[in-house]
């Protein structure tokens, strides 16, 4: 044991012996226990059950370190490198009565002038080393500072005056201090916090902003700095939050103060709804309208002249009427008085005998029968000639009408000087005069499209043939009735489909077009993140189509129910309407949603006739007619039919997420003085910034900082912005402008609409050319962006920063194999090897499986050829990468997986062929607008 012991310390060196050695009878010099007492623990390292901890040296009073070992000869301090002298340490044992070892103890003292005099590259520091039989043992470093906390603030809280529901905001940067200080809030000397109140958020950057304010947040608002050192109170900022009055209801009008004649009205309100409080600006207005009233004054009646009096009666009687209409009562004037019917005897008393009045009544018995015959006579008559009328009108209907009324399926007869196999789609009308003129016999084939897409009345004039009268349409029978009409003549197949509108361009569209043939190709528009994919064999071989990309940039037709629904990404259209093809095609929309199926419930959905929206099917479910592969930030769809399409999203839960895409812009203002900060709030799509970058692009402006993504939780809570930091010395702003607020609702539903916020800054001199401030952009109990900006400020007017756009952004389309990543041979091996399964088990299962794309196989089984739709859709999926690294990859794993030996892989399996051509092959030329945007 002894020679072990001095084997040990003999490793340690000889210098490093001879000062433990003295250190060690040094202290029993003192009447100290010496090492050779101390019970070790073989096999042991010294252990340490106290570390020294960092400390904080207050005012001029020393700390202690401590440290605390077993089982331990000695134990020293090691400050900044150099040994702390043994006369300094303070060492004191005793036993452990759980393990009965002895502990060995030490303690120094770090005084204030100790500190100061440390000039190195790092904090002061001070560490432990135990010593015993079997070697050395390493405390922690603890690092010593000097506290202190500074008196002044660097930004005190500013008073405010704010309308009730406005936005507080106190800003309050503490004074500087080792350990930093912690803020508080306090309102009228209480403890303001954020926990008991949730319409108070205090903030990490030490701000306080109450989100709506309400009258009892009116009061005194300090802010308290504290550290071990001291507490520091900010200057007293009052807050006042101030009601402007409002108008009650206007109260009825009052009657007319006179009962007769012209006279006056009125009604009053009062500011009470509500009342002005603390300074609030009373109601401007009157509190009293009066108006003229006309009270009619009442017209008493009078009689007219007595009539004529009637001949002489029966009875020997006559009369006569008066009216009381001279002038009629009104207003509540009095009747006539008197009688209004008058009787006297017109004989003198004297009547005729009874036996007359029997003929009398016998005549007039027979005039009345006779009248009735004659009614009867001439209701018979008028209902016999009406029937006739009914009969000749049908008749002159089946012989002399419009043919096209005999028979409404009947088409009308269209001269064309030659019959072309594809619909072509045009972007001005005054391009395409010569396709509505006659065309020279030649063997080409090619189908007008104005037939299809753009309208048959709207772009060409028909004639009969010779010998006929002209044909019109009736009434009812429109020009989309008769253009899918003509189209069925022209083709095989019907090329009219159920859904979408017709591909008319406008100024409110982004357009791109193509002429693709048997070999396939690629559409793109620009730097929206929408392409579509034309594969391989899907147009029959002899034919070529026009096709149109359309992305509607006017007001979104898409309806929201209730408010639940959001557009995802940009409506998209292709066509020509008329389509016919073999295999779908890939249409890639890039999307703004963070994708969870948790919270969100995303739908593709398609325009119908009558631009309603239908549910085509959710990206979640399974369908045997269409394909939907969302990724990160694009949705990838295989599509048979033509139409417009669109991604809309239902949030679940307020744990939904859209991304935003913010972006900050600065021109000068209206004056040399003024600068104007713009920032906007967009879906985080390339289309969306597309509108960003038309706007500044017309204004001058100039991106200040690099685009920035803010994840939008869909929890209702509102959007705000604000400007910090500032230099209140060089500029200005207008009081009561640093926040502003987007609703929920406008961010939420924004639906790819660019929002955007100004900030109006005024130089405080000519001289100052920099500006450097902060603008924070956050949700309120959300996520935080800070745009940080810095640039210069000149006079005279410089060019725009270049936006962030695709390098190159001269191609739009691509026909044949240079618009495909996997050249046409390997393709048609690939298809070939997997389309039927073997013995082997390769099938397409397999290869979509090892693409990751195994999902709603039920769909690539229905395909005639499942392997090519898999390689579509994989084309479109990878169009951005530019290699065949992962089909190269799959195809490699697939044969390591089923082949036997090497020589039956390279006489039966195909792969490793495939893997050699894909990795020596060339990726085509890139389409333009489908990467990420670069800075140019």
């Amino acid at each position: 044991m002894v020679a072990l012991t001095k084997g040990r310390y003999l490793s340690l060196g000889f210098v490093f012996l001879v000062y433990c050695t003295t250190c060690t009878k040094s202290k029993g010099a003192t009447g100290d226990i010496l090492p050779d007492s101390l019970p070790s623990v073989p096999g042991t390292l010294p252990h340490f059950l106290k570390e020294p901890e960092d400390s904080y040296i207050i005012k001029s009073n020393p700390i202690k370190l401590l440290c605390r070992a077993v089982p331990a000869l000695q134990i020293f301090f090691k400050c900044n490198g150099e040994w702390v002298h043994q006369n300094e340490h303070v060492s004191r044992e005793y036993m452990d009565q759980n393990t009965g070892l002895k502990v060995r103890e030490v303690l120094i003292n770090v005084s204030r002038q100790q500190v100061e005099d440390f000039h190195g590259p790092e904090d002061y520091w001070c560490l432990c080393v135990a010593w015993s039989h079997l070697g050395t043992s390493k405390s922690r470093k603890a690092t010593v500072h000097i506290a202190y906390l500074r008196k002044n603030f660097e930004q005190d809280p500013q008073g405010k005056e704010v309308p009730i529901k406005g936005m507080i905001v106190l800003h309050c940067r503490p004074p500087e201090g080792v350990p930093t200080a912690e803020v508080e809030w306090l309102k009228n000397e209480e403890l303001v916090s954020s926990l008991t109140d949730d319409n108070i958020d205090t903030r990490a950057d030490h701000n306080l902003i109450i989100n709506e304010a309400r009258l009892s947040d009116s009061g005194n608002y300090t802010c308290l700095a504290s550290n071990i050192v001291a507490k520091r109170r900010s200057a007293t900022a009052t807050v006042v939050v101030f009601v402007n009055g409002g108008w009650s209801l206007w109260t009825e009008w009052s009657p007319c103060n006179v009962p007769c004649g012209r006279g006056v009205q009125k009604r009053s309100r009062t500011c009470t709804n509500p009342a002005p409080l603390n300074g609030g600006a009373f109601c401007q207005g009157m509190s009293v309208q009066k108006i003229t009233c006309n009270v009619l004054c009442p017209i008493d009646g009078g009689w007219e002249k007595w009539s004529e009096w009637t001949a002489c009666s029966v009875q020997c009687e006559r009369q006569r009427r008066r009216e009381c209409n001279n002038p009629p009562p009104r207003h509540r004037g009095i009747m006539c008085e008197g009688p209004s019917n008058a009787t006297e005897n017109c004989t003198g008393g004297m009547c005729m005998d009874g036996s007359n009045d029997v003929a009398l009544y016998s005549g007039l018995g027979s005039g009345v029968i006779v009248v009735a015959v004659l009614v009867v006579a001439v209701m018979l008559y008028r209902r016999s000639q009406s029937n006739y009328g009914v009969d000749v009108i049908d008749s002159s209907a089946l012989t002399g009408g419009s043919p096209l009324l005999l028979n409404s399926s009947l088409q009308p007869e269209l001269t064309v000087g030659r019959t072309y196999s594809s619909p072509i789609c045009f972007k001005d009308s005054i391009d395409n005069k010569e396709l509505f003129d006659p065309l020279p016999d030649n063997k080409v084939k090619v189908q007008s499209s104005f037939m299809v897409s753009l309208g048959v009345a709207d772009r060409a004039e028909y004639h009969a043939p010779k010998g006929h009268p002209p044909e019109t349409f009736p009434r009812g029978l429109n020009r989309d009735y008769s253009n899918s009409t003509v189209e069925r003549r022209s083709t095989k197949k019907g090329l009219l489909t159920p859904n979408g509108p017709p591909l008319t361009p406008t100024k409110d569209q982004m357009r791109t077009t193509g002429v693709f043939g048997h070999l396939g190709g690629r559409l793109v528009v620009p730097n929206t993140g929408v392409s579509l994919l034309v594969p391989h064999g899907a147009i029959t071989e002899d034919t070529s189509w026009e096709m149109c990309m359309v992305i509607n940039q006017g007001e979104s037709s898409f309806q929201t129910e209730e408010g639940c629904e959001i557009l995802l990404g940009p409506e998209v259209t292709y066509g020509p309407r008329g389509l016919d093809l073999s295999s779908p095609v890939a249409m890639t929309i890039a999307h703004c949603a963070e994708v969870d199926t948790e919270n969100w419930n995303i739908q593709l959905k398609r325009k119908t006739q009558d631009n309603s929206w239908e549910e085509v099917m959710s990206v979640e479910d399974e369908s045997t007619f269409c394909y939907c592969l969302m990724d990160s930030s694009s949705c990838h769809l295989l599509l048979d039919q033509p139409g417009s399409y669109a991604l809309v999203g239902e949030p679940l839960t307020q744990a939904a997420v859209k991304r935003l895409k913010l972006a900050v812009f600065g021109s000068m203002g209206a004056t040399p003085m003024h600068y104007s900060l713009r920032v906007y709030c967009v879906d985080d799509t390339p289309y969306a910034f597309q509108g960003v970058v038309a706007t500044e692009t017309s204004r001058g402006g100039q991106l200040l900082e690099e685009p920035k993504m803010l994840p939008f939780r869909g929890n209702t809570f509102s959007l705000q912005v604000y400007i910090q930091d500032v230099p209140q010395f060089l500029w200005s702003i207008k009081p009561f402008t640093t926040c502003q607020e987007f609703s929920f609702s406008q961010v939420w539903c924004s639906n790819q609409k660019p929002l955007h916020c100004a900030f109006s800054l005024e130089r405080n001199s000519p001289t100052t050319t920099q500006l450097s401030c902060k603008i924070s952009v956050r949700q309120v109990k959300g996520h935080e962006q800070i745009l940080q900006v810095y640039t210069s400020v000149a006079e005279s007017k410089k060019e725009s920063v270049p936006f962030f756009t695709q390098t190159d952004c001269t191609v739009t389309s691509q026909a044949g194999p240079k618009a495909f990543k996997i050249p046409l041979s390997i393709r048609q091996r690939i298809c070939a090897t997997f389309d039927t399964a073997n013995a082997k088990g390769k099938d397409w299962q397999l290869l979509a499986q090892k693409l990751h794309l195994d999902r709603n196989l039920s769909y690539f089984l229905k395909q005639q050829s499942p392997s090519a739709v898999i390689l579509s859709l994989w084309e479109a999926r990878h169009q951005d990468t530019g290699d065949l690294d992962s089909l190269a990859s799959a195809l490699e794993e697939i044969g390591k997986i089923h082949s036997k030996s090497t020589a039956a892989k390279s006489q039966e399996d195909p792969e490793s062929d495939l893997v050699h051509h894909l990795g020596t092959g060339s990726p085509g030329n890139p389409v333009c607008g489908m990467g990420e945007l670069t800075q140019s």
